[in-house]
């Protein structure tokens, strides 16, 4: 039993220190995009990975 078994776990822990702007940059993303904080760090890494 236990936890069901996921293809990509995300077991990598971040942190992070942002300045008021970038926070509420971020923050306002992740509410346009009805997305928690954390999605919209992944997609902007995810872009980062795109522009190569």
């Amino acid at each position: 039993m236990g936890r069901p078994f996921f293809e990509n776990p995300k077991e990598i822990r971040l942190t992070v220190r942002l300045d008021k702007k970038h926070s509420e940059i971020l923050e306002r993303y992740a509410k346009h995009n009805k997305v928690t904080r954390n999605e919209a760090v992944r997609r902007g890494i995810e872009r980062l990975n795109e522009d190569e």
